[in-house]
């Protein structure tokens, strides 16, 4: 679940890390009433949840109230990355003497967090790393004992910050530390966090990604989840307790289990085609869960083919036969399908699949190379 940024901003303020005085507001008349509360100089930002708003006009700095309203008129209503601007932030300006990247995500080859630092802050980590990576320094924590004093000190002294910011430093980084435990997120990130000229430290812009498997234990987290930001598609999965991710491929997958998702859409792209999506529809899954993970695949216009790949433990093989019978008899398409099934009742579903005259596969190497045929066939048609 990702978080705005005026949301991911009132966590760290939270947890005392200082952040520019603002409000957020759906109204561009009311945009300038706060920046004359601000005092004029402002900046309107666009919270959608996705990254690139500065180069897409997003972010505009201001220096009176007139000017903040028109550009809130401007920015509300635009589309960044197919993404409506329904909201804007209006935060104080600041003079900006240096900019430094701050973020704390999970490593999971090492099993704990990983505090990243970098003195190449305002720009996407990734291309620093890409491009200079000397400039990113990590420190690993022992979630045991937390962030220790003097990872913070070795974080300060790499990317150079002068001395007397030192300490306001190390606050802001247990801050940061102390946000990401405490809402059971999978990244908190500060960029750019700035020495202004005049108010020592302060975290200009926020990105927080929470666990949705950890929203049970944070209701009041899981209130601020933004459906209008969110595919259709991905809050009727949610409903229904599965995991999907829309891609943009031709190849829908219907799979249970994360790592065999990850290995069927592997297997697709060996052989030439393009996933549509990552859906997991668990262990167990009843004929009804199945059903809604079908009508969510082929409402896809993308999708030229559909492939079942379901290895049967916990899932039985009959069931899921059923749940693709059911909702085909609820959803008729013409889109060609492929399923593989093995393990428990097996036999049983390739039975009533077949019945159906449906087309079957027993490995999935198999199964990819028919899904991708009868895509090509239908893109040919």
């Amino acid at each position: 679940m990702k978080l705005h940024e005026y949301q991911s901003k009132q966590l760290f303020a939270e947890h005392g890390i200082p952040i520019p005085h603002g409000q957020m507001t759906m109204n561009a008349s009311e945009a300038k009433s706060i920046a004359e509360e601000l005092g004029g100089r402002v900046v309107v930002k666009s919270q959608v949840l996705v990254g690139g708003r500065g180069k897409a006009g997003g972010i505009r700095l201001v220096n009176t109230p007139e000017e903040a309203e028109e550009a809130a008129t401007q920015i509300l209503g635009m589309k960044i990355k197919d993404l409506p601007v329904r909201k804007v932030l209006i935060d104080e300006a600041v003079n900006i003497k240096t900019e430094i990247y701050l973020g704390i995500t999970n490593d999971r080859s090492r099993r704990c967090p990983v505090m990243i630092a970098s003195a190449e802050g305002g720009v996407e980590i990734e291309e620093v790393a890409k491009t200079n990576p000397d400039k990113i320094i990590r420190v690993w924590i022992d979630p045991l004992l937390g962030l220790r004093d003097y990872q913070a000190r070795y974080l300060a002294a790499c990317i150079e910050l002068p001395r007397e910011h030192w300490r306001e430093f190390m606050s802001i980084t247990k801050g940061l530390y102390q946000t990401f435990m405490q809402t059971d997120a999978t990244l908190a990130e500060i960029n750019p966090l700035v020495i202004t000229a005049d108010k020592g430290l302060m975290a200009l812009d926020g990105k927080m990604v929470l666990d949705d498997n950890g929203l049970f234990r944070h209701p009041e987290l899981a209130e601020m989840r933004d459906l209008d930001e969110e595919a259709a598609e991905e809050r009727e999965a949610r409903k229904y307790g599965l995991s999907y991710v829309k891609l943009g491929g031709e190849i829908g997958c219907m799979v249970n289990g994360a790592g065999l998702a990850m290995a069927t859409m592997d297997v697709i792209n060996l052989y030439g085609g393009s996933p549509a999506n990552f859906l997991d529809i668990g262990g167990g899954a009843s004929a009804e869960k199945v059903a809604a993970a079908i009508q969510i695949i082929i409402r896809d216009p993308n999708v030229k083919a559909v492939l079942f790949n379901i290895f049967g433990g916990i899932t039985r093989g009959d069931e899921v036969a059923r749940g693709i019978l059911a909702a085909l008899e609820k959803t008729p398409t013409k889109l060609p399908m492929v399923v593989r099934l093995v393990g428990t009742n097996a036999e049983e579903g390739r039975h009533l699949l077949a019945k159906a005259d449906m087309e079957t596969a027993v490995s999935l190497a198999d199964a990819a190379q028919k899904a991708i045929a009868a895509a090509k066939a239908v893109e040919e048609s």
